[in-house]
């Protein structure tokens, strides 16, 4: 028989390697967490956040026919788009990710609204993935308000086409064009009934781009359609569908916000 304290060194020994064992089981599983089933979004004005900041909303206004979005963790797809309203008018929806306030609905975490004059700059980037059997623009929607609202229609609305498919046109008329962060465009002003509008298009289709979106407010300062004690309230990107749409997407999203030395930011 062999002595008692080698019997309790080789017990020692078994329960030393099983607790190891499952030390290591719990680390594989912690370091491998389940995936994520992409969320699928069909009320009218449903919503979620991704990465933690920002809003992901399928935001069907328009019409009465079905609109689905499949949220991602980068951005969201387009994954159901019925119906069709005239050309002539407004979209039907604004599918769409942003970063700020909308309807009383913030980011977390946003540093938005921020005075103008406050902003040192507010990078942002997209990219796009388009479909040829639609009428849509592809646009960000940048919101300007003389008080830091967050719900209700702002007063100065800033677009940003990247693209668009059919005889679709911004609100207003084309009054110039102009040369706004490194790239030409066309310059549309007018109102909607609610507030003013300043688009910019581009000549061709954009899939992708980062740029400082006070580019644009500057330009919008410049026609006296804000002041630098305004409020930026929201940066937002998507699409306007008119017909169809199914199978836009936008892939991938950030926006920043950098006041008074402070950044405040996040990548989709």
């Amino acid at each position: 028989m062999r002595p008692l304290s080698h019997r309790i060194d080789t017990t020692r020994g078994l329960l030393g390697a099983l607790l190891a064992a499952f030390a290591l089981l719990a680390a594989v599983t912690v370091a491998a967490p389940p995936a994520r089933a992409d969320t699928e979004i069909c009320d009218a004005f449903g919503w979620t956040t991704i990465q933690g900041r920002y809003v992901v909303q399928n935001n069907r206004w328009g019409t009465d026919a079905p609109q689905c979005v499949t949220v991602t963790d980068s951005g969201f797809r387009v994954s159901r788009a019925d119906g069709a309203v005239p050309t002539d008018g407004a979209p039907k929806a604004y599918p769409s990710v942003y970063y700020g306030c909308h309807y009383g609905n913030c980011s977390p975490g946003t540093a938005l609204p921020a005075r103008i004059g406050s902003v040192s700059g507010a990078p942002t980037g997209i990219s796009y993935s388009y479909v040829g059997d639609a009428v849509y623009d592809a646009a960000y929607d940048i919101w300007l308000d003389p008080t830091p609202r967050t719900d209700g229609v702002n007063r100065t609305e800033i677009m940003i086409w990247f693209n668009r498919v059919g005889p679709v046109q911004p609100v207003g008329s084309q009054t110039g064009t102009a040369t706004v962060a490194g790239r030409t465009w066309e310059v549309w002003t007018g109102n909607n009934g609610s507030n003013d509008v300043l688009s910019f298009v581009a000549p061709s289709a954009i899939d992708s781009w980062n740029f400082d979106v006070m580019d644009f407010v500057r330009q919008a300062i410049a026609r006296g359609l804000a002041t630098d004690d305004w409020y930026l309230t929201s940066v937002q990107a998507g699409f306007e569908p008119w017909q169809n749409g199914a199978g836009l997407a936008v892939t991938s999203f950030f926006s920043e916000m950098h006041t008074g030395g402070y950044a405040a930011h996040g990548t989709a």
